[in-house]
């Protein structure tokens, strides 16, 4: 039996879509079991959910519902899995910012909505399909993929954890900010990028919703659909650009593993209280290993290495640094780096030299990083510095 596909307009442009979903979750999913990369999996989950989703306009502008034998496949399979969507999203988030991140017992709730909806789904079509035989469910004519209460659901369900997920990576960019001195290395831009993508789509839904008084008409959400599918274009490119570089990365060392292990622990870190007189202590200690045994040399310098160093426990170090100096761990670090640099380029050392020679010298890994902090530090580029230098 040969199906029939209707290659109109609309039709041909999100099927376009749909096969470019369903490539890149497989690539990504061959990546991910090549490099054991749970990201990478998730991710392709995500996407083929994304393809799902669009496929019942796809295939229904395509003529499909306007046949019994193709109309019965839309309305039994359940092509759209919103509200697994939210959570697939949240558990993407915290693999990439975890390489060790594993599904537990706990987690597995969050599949509870989605697991009822696919039962519900289930008996629909034993009911109408086996025993029935007729259509009891379905004789209103509409799929219920495409019911209003399930398609506000499952926005609800990815507005929550798309909030999950923005509060995540929140404390993940503070724990990494005050445990290493390369943060900029390790802060994933990406998902900041991936997250944000996500919460347009949801904004558009949600205005659609408001503003559309046809919402319930099937030709009526096509624009919504095609912007959807753009936007998965977007994830898919720059979510498989970011696996391959994940690939390569090396600054992901055992510092950057106790960040993602304490961020699994407590979302919000507790710190000790110390008293002014400890932390004058610890400061006099902290300033003796930067000024004269330049540690910020170390371009992977991490908390834990200073701890060690003073013999002492991160916490300390940490509620020092941040109390004492008023700066979290990297920028305290960063600020002597850029010290460094300014007193070679004053004593002529870019005459020997190149900045970023200079710069790496200095303790930092990337031209990035080191253009990024020095001008935070003193308002000018590291060449307008020099000009000013004379």
């Amino acid at each position: 039996m040969n199906f029939p596909f209707g290659f109109g307009q609309k039709s041909s442009l999100l099927l376009i879509f749909f096969f470019h979903g369903i490539v890149f979750s497989f690539l990504l999913l061959r990546k991910g079991i090549l490099y054991n990369n749970k990201s990478s999996k998730w991710l392709s989950f995500l996407l083929f959910l994304c393809a799902m989703y669009i496929s019942p306009y796809m295939l229904g502008y395509a003529g499909w519902y306007s046949i019994i034998y193709t109309r019965e496949i839309l309305y039994f399979v359940p092509f759209m899995q919103v509200l697994l969507i939210g959570p697939v999203i949240y558990f993407y988030t915290k693999s990439l910012l975890n390489p060790a991140f594993k599904i537990t017992k706990k987690n597995r709730y969050h599949f509870i909505p989605a697991i009822l909806y696919l039962i519900y789904s289930f008996i629909i079509f034993i009911t109408d399909k086996l025993i029935l035989d007729e259509f009891y469910f379905y004789a209103d004519g509409r799929d219920k993929d495409l019911a209003n209460w399930y398609q506000f659901t499952g926005v609800i369900s990815m507005i929550i954890y798309l909030i999950l997920s923005l509060k995540h990576y929140s404390t993940y960019k503070k724990l990494v900010f005050n445990k290493v001195s390369f943060a900029d290395s390790i802060l994933f831009q990406w998902i900041q990028n991936f997250l944000i993508a996500f919460l347009a789509i949801i904004i558009l839904r949600v205005l659609l919703f408001v503003l559309n008084p046809e919402w319930g008409e099937f030709g009526s959400q096509f624009w919504h659909y095609i912007v959807f599918s753009i936007v998965v274009f977007y994830i898919s490119i720059n979510g498989y650009a970011n696996a391959v570089k994940m690939s390569f990365l090396s600054d992901v060392n055992t510092e950057t593993v106790n960040v993602f292990s304490e961020l699994e622990v407590s979302e919000k870190p507790k710190e000790e209280e110390i008293n002014k007189e400890e932390i004058e202590n610890w400061k006099t200690k902290i300033l003796y290993l930067l000024e004269v045994d330049k540690i910020y040399e170390n371009p992977k310098l991490t908390l834990t290495d200073v701890s060690k160093l003073l013999e002492t426990n991160t916490k300390t170090v940490s509620n020092s640094i941040n109390s004492g100096f008023e700066m979290n761990f990297n920028d305290f670090i960063n600020h002597y780096r850029i010290e460094a640099v300014k007193e070679k380029l004053k004593n002529g050392d870019h005459k020997k030299s190149t900045l970023l020679g200079i710069a790496f010298d200095c303790g930092f890994n990337s031209k990035a990083t080191f253009n990024r902090a020095f001008k935070k530090s003193t308002s000018l580029s590291p060449k307008a510095f020099l000009q000013k230098l004379g």
